[in-house]
Parts: structure tokens; C-alpha cells; sequence
């Protein structure tokens, strides 16, 4: 890896191989072109110099990158801010492995729109921690792309949710999953678009509360005090508070963070209401949060893989979820969601690619590794519909990480 000076850098400038900071923290993939404001980026952080294997292609020639000399960063050349959310080498290699997402390789647009919405929704959420005024219409905007996005890049987007490739920026980025996987429920329901939007903006908002909490309680390691544990079941009303008082969102959207914690069975919080007393657009989001939280790597365990988090879905057995908002996930999401990594009958390993609403257990796949051992690791394999190869169905679903280690 050679480092590079970032004022070096110009706009327009593509690299032959991925560009990291500080290690393993991608910058810009190889073959996508550098924006002037990702330069402006790395300059407001302090960074210096990021790190490639490979050459700066500019548009007159390709030139290769030379060593920078770069004196340490003292604590007055700190940034300010945390990295981007960015997505962490998927090898060793500059190659795509075979479990990482194509749509990373493939769909630079999308992968851009996704980190875009996190990164505004950062912005904001620094805002409403620090007390600092935020416009309604700010969050009106990320609401309208991102729920353009859903629509135009369904597939891309549930891949990254599931994928748990994006590193930073933890509260926006499960945030934005959250809407995204909302959306996509309101959409299955087939909602009006005043409604879709209220979901999403809901969705987008729903756990503010917990940035006007101390942070010793949030960050806690161990369990909780039951003075604390109160104060974090406090934070729908904070939230609600948040929504209608200060950014003057309507109640529409107001009931859904604050009773994004209530339970079908009546044992939630802040108000223990039940079955359809609980509003449509919080049992939508309660459903997606949720699903979120299983799939994300948090500090205190490991991600759950999407089929097992359906599972654990589909066993709540009318305690906490709606059954309606249940079944319109599935039918959306599939019992194997897009992205899921699974083992077929004749020994080869697939990733899903699509899934069918009237069959969820027989979704497209597209083959990494074939029966006789053959690995596609540029997502060549076949495209199979499992909905009429008929000989063929699915054993199990396998753990990426499992997947990884073994085809490395």
C-alpha cells in the first residue's frame, strides 16, 4: 500500500484500486471518480494522506501515485468529526470476495445515495444532540430521496442492510435502515403517499429521544439500574417532544416515535397500548427497528443473519408486532432475504438475489460456489430461480462470516 498525499488529489482523479484511510476505511472505490467535496472531506478531518495499491488515473494519462511524507498529526490537526460511514475491504485482495455485496462493485450510484442519506442524517442528528435548530424541511428532503431510492433501488439498498458493510456514523446508518425497511413495509401495504411519507419521516426520527440522554447511560457496559432503565424507556417521549414541538411535524408523524415501543400484547412503553390502539405507522416502524437491530453489529453481540432475524420475527406469536405488518414484511423481505448467503440441496452455496412474494422459501439466487467446487468470485455464477428449477431448494442458510473463511 503507498500512501497519498490528499492534496495531491483533484477532482476527477480515478484510482486504479480501492483508496482507504487509515487502513481499512474506504475512501473511493477503484474506477468511481473523486468529488470535489470527498477532497473538502478529508481536509476538514485533517487527514493527509490515504492509501491505495494501485495508480491515480487523471484525465490525461495514468500516472502512479508516489510515497507521501507526512509529518504526525498533532492534536491541533485532529478532525473534527468522525470518517464517513464507509465500507471496509471486503479481502485481502483488491477483489470482490464472494460474499460481498455486487451492487457495492456494480452500483456505484445507489452505494453513493445510501452513504449520502446517512451522512445528512449525521448532520441532523448532531444538530438535534447539541440543541442546535433543525428545519423540517432538511429531513423532509432525505425523506424524498430516500424513499426515490427505495423505489428505483430496492434490491441495492436491502443489500446494504443486511450486508453490515458500512462502518460509522452507527445512529444515522440504523436510522436510514429502518426507514428503508419501513418504506418498504408501507409500500407492500400499499399506503397513500402522504401515508408512506409520514411512515418514513416517522422512521427516520424514532429514537431522537436517546440523543438528549446522558451519554454514560447510553454507553453503559452491563446492565442497567432501574432508574436508568427508566430514563431510556423515557425516550419516546422525548422524541415526541422533539418531532412536534421543536421541528412542528403533525401528530401523524408524532404518534409514531412516540409509540414505536409499544407492543401488540400490551406490554410495551410509554403508555402499555395494545393490538390497534397502537398507531399503523409505529407498528410499521416497531416491525423494522426491530428486524434492524438483529441484523446490525452492536457492541454488546454479534449481527444476526437475515434469516434467522425472520425467524425470530415469525416466532413472536402476536406478542409484540402487528401479524399484518409481519406478513407484509415477509412478503417483501422473503423468509431469505436479499443479500442472505444459503447452502442448496446439491452442495453448492448461493446468494439471493430476488425474492418471489407468492413463494418466499423458493427466491432467485445467484451461484458463488457450484456443486463441483467451482467459485465464482466475480459474480459470474448463474442466476437460478428457485421458483422453476424445481429439483433444487434450499438446505440451510450459512453465515457470511462462515462463507468467508472458507472460499477466502
Amino acid at each position: 500500500m503507498k500512501k497519498i498525499p490528499v492534496a495531491s488529489i483533484e477532482e476527477g482523479n480515478i484510482f486504479t484500486d480501492p483508496v482507504y484511510i487509515e487502513g481499512n476505511n474506504l475512501f473511493v472505490p477503484a474506477g468511481v471518480a473523486v468529488r470535489k467535496k470527498d477532497i473538502s472531506r478529508l481536509k476538514s478531518w485533517g487527514i493527509e494522506t490515504v492509501e491505495t495499491a494501485g495508480a491515480i488515473i487523471t484525465p490525461q494519462a495514468k500516472t502512479e501515485a508516489k510515497p507521501a511524507v507526512t509529518k504526525p498529526a498533532g492534536k491541533d490537526d485532529a478532525p473534527r468529526s468522525a470518517p464517513p460511514p464507509v465500507r471496509k475491504a471486503p479481502s485481502a485482495s483488491n477483489e470482490p470476495s464472494i460474499i460481498s455485496l455486487p451492487e457495492v462493485h456494480e452500483n456505484k450510484g445507489a452505494y453513493r445515495s445510501y452513504i449520502d442519506l446517512i451522512e445528512r442524517l449525521d448532520k441532523i442528528c448532531e444538530d438535534i444532540a447539541s440543541n442546535v435548530p433543525v428545519e423540517a424541511r432538511s429531513i423532509d428532503n432525505i425523506t424524498s430521496r430516500l424513499l426515490q431510492s427505495v423505489r428505483e433501488q430496492r434490491n441495492s439498498f436491502i443489500g446494504y442492510i443486511l450486508g453490515g458493510e458500512i462502518k460509522g456514523f452507527e445512529v444515522a446508518k440504523s436510522l436510514v435502515n429502518s426507514a428503508i425497511l419501513s418504506a418498504l413495509i408501507a409500500l407492500e401495504l400499499k399506503m397513500s403517499n402522504h401515508k408512506v411519507m409520514q411512515v418514513v419521516t416517522g422512521a427516520l426520527l424514532h429514537d431522537v429521544g436517546m440523543l438528549r440522554l446522558p451519554k454514560e447511560i447510553i454507553e453503559k457496559k452491563g446492565g442497567l439500574s432501574a432508574a436508568e432503565l427508566q430514563r431510556i424507556q423515557s425516550h419516546p417521549l422525548y422524541a415526541h417532544k422533539i418531532v412536534t414541538k421543536e421541528l412542528l411535524y403533525a401528530e401523524d408523524v408524532g404518534l409514531i416515535v412516540l409509540q414505536h415501543h409499544e407492543r401488540w400484547d400490551g406490554e410495551g412503553y410509554p403508555r402499555r397500548l395494545s393490538g390497534t390502539a397502537i398507531d399503523m405507522g409505529a407498528r410499521i416502524v416497531s416491525v423494522a427497528d426491530a428486524f434492524e437491530a438483529m441484523v446490525s453489529k452492536k457492541p454488546y453481540r454479534n449481527s444476526m443473519m437475515g434469516y434467522q432475524a425472520m425467524k425470530n420475527l415469525l416466532s413472536d406469536n402476536l406478542r409484540r408486532f402487528d401479524p399484518d405488518v409481519i406478513k407484509a414484511f415477509i412478503q417483501t423481505m422473503g423468509i431469505y432475504p436479499i443479500g442472505s448467503i444459503i447452502l442448496l440441496n446439491n452442495g453448492a452455496l448461493a446468494r439471493v438475489v430476488e425474492v418471489q412474494a407468492s413463494a418466499p422459501l423458493r427466491p432467485t439466487i445467484k451461484i458463488l460456489v457450484d456443486e463441483t467446487g467451482n467459485i465464482f468470485k466475480q459474480d459470474e455464477g448463474d442466476t437460478i430461480e428457485l421458483l422453476v428449477e424445481k429439483s433444487l431448494f434450499i438446505a440451510r442458510a450459512v453465515d457470511p462470516k462462515e462463507a468467508a473463511s472458507k472460499y477466502a
